[in-house]
């Protein structure tokens, strides 16, 4: 039964791959035998000398997503078959007073470079007749709408929209398109919420788990999707959450 899991003979390129959710996630496909480049728009080669101590493949890719486009010339010719899109940022502030570059920060490096990234993968696997796997990182924010946080929860609402289409589309070439959902991650994302004693209070006492989630939650669910196992699985959002949103 190993193999349904197994990503041997598989390449994925892992975006925001420099620490937290990708990191974890960049390990755990390398675990499973994938060969992995690891993107970021800061030197990665911390994850790549974990990933190679360990046994496994990994290279690095410097890219900064505040540039939309900045991976779609990175596929055609590499034989990518596995695409994670974690890099991301958030931006705090009331609502009434969210500016228009934090606004726009957010969208592109969230959901515009989400999307060309995507496109640019999905057109490189479909001209060459490749089954592959896409996983999204979208966020509890994807259901639910948060709190001074307008341009990040417009993205990840996005994401999981974005992810549903991709997958209808592209489900008849052998390419699922999937999405998971963290709940609340240690990351250095939630740390302004980790280091304000009440709102973690309040976060920890609705989360059945009754813990803040590890990056390793999540690497573990992203091998799945892109596994064998998980091939008649396309379209899902898939939260990893301790319990939040049963609560």
């Amino acid at each position: 039964m190993a193999g349904l899991f197994s990503l041997g003979g598989q390449r994925a390129l892992v975006t925001g791959a420099n620490t937290g959710i990708g990191r974890a996630i960049a390990e755990t496909l390398a675990g499973q035998g994938a060969r992995v480049t690891c993107a970021g728009r800061r030197s990665c080669a911390e994850t790549v000398e974990a990933i190679t101590d360990a046994g496994g493949e990994a290279d690095e890719l410097q890219i900064d997503f505040a540039d939309p486009m900045a991976a779609t010339d990175n596929f055609a010719g590499e034989g990518y078959t596995l695409l994670v899109n974690n890099a991301g940022i958030i931006r705090r502030e009331d609502a009434v007073s969210h500016s228009e570059a934090d606004w726009d920060a957010v969208i592109d490096v969230n959901l515009k470079a989400v999307f060309f990234t995507c496109q640019a993968f999905g057109k490189e696997l479909i001209a060459t007749g490749q089954q592959g796997a896409v996983v999204n990182i979208a966020s509890l924010l994807s259901f639910q709408g948060g709190i001074r946080v307008p341009g990040y929860t417009a993205s990840k609402h996005g994401v999981a929209g974005l992810t549903k289409l991709l997958a209808n589309e592209w489900a008849p070439h052998g390419i699922t398109v999937n999405a998971i959902a963290p709940g609340y991650i240690a990351t250095n994302n939630t740390e302004a919420l980790r280091d304000d004693p009440e709102r973690s209070r309040q976060i920890l006492e609705r989360i059945p788990a009754g813990r803040w989630g590890k990056p390793e939650d999540i690497g573990g669910t992203a091998a799945f999707l892109c596994s064998p196992a998980a091939r008649y699985v396309t379209g899902a959002v898939l939260n990893v959450d301790g319990g939040w949103l049963a609560r």
